[in-house]
């Protein structure tokens, strides 16, 4: 009796064996490495958040331009096409202008963009934005500008096929693609297809 007594304290009295342990310790260090690794990631996007919105609103825009353009009649619809093709968008990544007289990005007569101050914009006159200065408000003295100077557009109109393989006359397809670089990320890109027909 007194020996199963004497043997219960001993078993209260145990603890965690040195395995045991050492198991807990391997897990909880995955775990902690796995949320490290998530907020690198959750960094690493914040990083670039605010040139991922211009990319994809500099895409939409444009798209937006030669929809316009085209319901208006303000051009042709044989003038949807890369200069390549006898059209008006410049072939290739082009450096983003702002409009020139004809009211579409991404044309031969594109200009040097200037600030609303009449300055021409940085990086031989590349689209600029201005940006609240430390104050937090636009349009006061400590504005500072952002240059889109990493930033490029392609403009690419290919015609579409009918399903015997021949090219509809009647419609094109329009691919824009954004892209920029950063430093510390990869190149990042956003891209807007779309179909335009010759009917308004």
């Amino acid at each position: 009796m007194m020996q199963n007594k004497i043997t219960n304290a001993r078993r209260k009295e145990e603890g965690f064996t040195m395995i045991e342990v050492m198991i807990a310790i391997v897990v909880m260090s995955v775990g902690l490495l796995a949320v490290i690794a998530s907020f690198a990631t959750a960094i690493a996007a914040t990083q670039s958040a605010e040139e991922d919105m211009i990319a994809r609103h500099k895409v939409l825009d444009a798209m937006e331009s030669i929809y316009t353009a085209r319901n208006a009649q303000q051009i042709p619809f044989a003038a949807v096409a890369n200069v390549s093709a006898g059209g008006i968008f410049v072939d290739g990544p082009q450096t983003m202008k702002c409009a020139g007289p004809d009211g579409l990005v991404g044309t031969g007569d594109d200009v040097n963009c200037t600030t609303q101050a009449g300055v021409v914009c940085p990086d031989g006159g590349a689209e600029c934005m201005s940006l609240p200065g430390p104050d937090g408000i636009l349009g006061t003295g400590d504005d500072t500008i952002m240059s889109l100077g990493n930033f490029t557009r392609t403009i690419s109109v290919t015609p579409v096929l009918l399903s015997n393989g021949n090219v509809n006359n009647n419609m094109m397809a329009i691919s824009i693609t954004v892209r920029y670089t950063k430093a510390g990320i990869p190149t990042r890109s956003f891209t807007a297809n779309g179909l335009i027909s010759a009917y308004h």
